[in-house]
This record gives structure tokens, C-alpha cells and sequence, in this order.
């Protein structure tokens, strides 16, 4: 009986063999020929690597890696910060179809609403804290892509800055890369400024 490493391994000798008469035909040229093989020596050697044989054989499996984020820990405070209020959430596995964007009615539609006010009603909604935001920010393939164009605040932890004022953070992109700023309470937040919930 063939072994699957046997017929991936046929597969890209055959598929070696083809490319060179392209070449000779001048349907390809040497270095797309060069490109090619270098990544079928890749994959050839992924198809030999022994972890991989296990997972053919049945011997092994592969699993997606869980994001377990602390939502107890201390959240991140930079220089001149306090945490005003950090509402703790125990081990929050990321899912993010388990993560809905919340809107105040005052903030749908052009309605605006004040961040005092705002806070206020989602005491009792289930906010995100910043440890999430943190977590995101280090693996932002993990961010959903709709997010973009949004600026989506983690309510759950609420910062002083020195001067004395209450700020909350919010995950934004910036054209590049994924963000974080802060956004002082007495601001206004209207429909592109989600609180990130979990759905319970």
C-alpha cells in the first residue's frame, strides 16, 4: 500500500518534471522554476516532518490554539495613569463570534451621548477590560475585521489620568496597524464608538 507521503512526494516530482518542459518550451522562465522548487522542497519536507506523519497515520491531531485571557489580572497603567475601576471577568476564552458590539439607543443613528452617561448605562452590561484590549493588541489576527472603521471601547476598565480626569480605552485601526488611544468621559461617543460585550 502507498503511504500518502509516497503520493504527495510523486505528485510534486510529476509536477516537477512539467515545469522543466515549460521551460524548455519558454512557457516559464528559470527563476519562476527556481521559486517552485524551493517550495516544493518546503512542502516535501513538511510531509516527512514526524508530527505530521502522526497526524496522517491517526496517531496525532491537530488542534487550534485556545486565547485564554485573564480578565482578573492588573490592567496595563501607563506612567501618570490609575485604574479608576476594573471590573473583573475571570478566564475569557476569545471567541469572537461570543463578543457583540454594543450601542447605547443614544448612540444610534446621528444621536451622541456623553461618556459619564454612557458609563453609567453599561454598568451593568458585560464589558470587556482593557486586558482584553492588551490581549487583542498583541495578536491582532485575532481582531475581527468589521471592527475596522470603528473604534470599539473596553468599558470594563476605567482610567485617571494625572490631571484628574476619567479616560477609557478603545481599540482602533490606524490605516497599518491595530491602536489603542483613550477617551476622555466628558467626550461625546456616537455609532462608530461600540462597547465590546460578551454575549452571556
Amino acid at each position: 500500500m502507498v503511504s500518502p507521503i509516497e503520493t504527495e512526494t510523486a505528485k510534486l516530482a510529476s509536477l516537477q518534471v512539467d515545469l522543466l518542459q515549460k521551460v524548455r518550451k519558454g512557457q516559464m522562465t528559470l527563476n519562476q522554476l527556481e521559486w517552485f522548487n524551493g517550495l516544493s522542497l518546503e512542502l516535501r519536507d513538511r510531509f516527512t516532518q514526524p508530527d505530521f506523519r502522526a497526524v496522517v497515520r491517526g496517531l496525532s491531531q491537530i488542534v487550534a490554539i485556545e486565547h485564554i485571557i485573564d480578565c482578573d489580572a492588573d490592567p496595563l497603567v501607563a506612567e501618570g495613569w490609575n485604574v479608576e475601576s476594573h471590573k473583573n471577568g475571570g478566564l475569557f476564552k476569545w471567541d469572537a463570534s461570543k463578543v457583540r458590539l454594543h450601542l447605547s439607543k443614544n448612540q444610534k443613528g446621528h444621536k451622541y451621548i456623553q461618556g459619564h452617561e454612557l458609563r453609567d448605562e453599561l454598568a451593568k452590561k458585560p464589558v470587556l477590560n482593557a486586558n482584553v484590549l492588551d490581549y487583542l493588541l498583541t495578536h491582532s489576527e485575532l481582531i475581527p475585521e468589521e471592527w475596522k472603521g470603528k473604534c470599539v471601547y473596553f468599558w470594563g476598565t476605567i482610567y485617571r489620568h494625572s490631571d484628574g480626569n476619567l479616560y477609557v480605552r478603545a481599540l482602533c485601526w490606524g490605516g497599518e496597524c491595530w491602536e489603542w488611544f483613550c477617551t476622555w468621559l466628558a467626550k461625546d461617543f456616537n455609532c462608530n464608538n461600540p462597547a465590546a460585550c460578551s454575549r452571556v
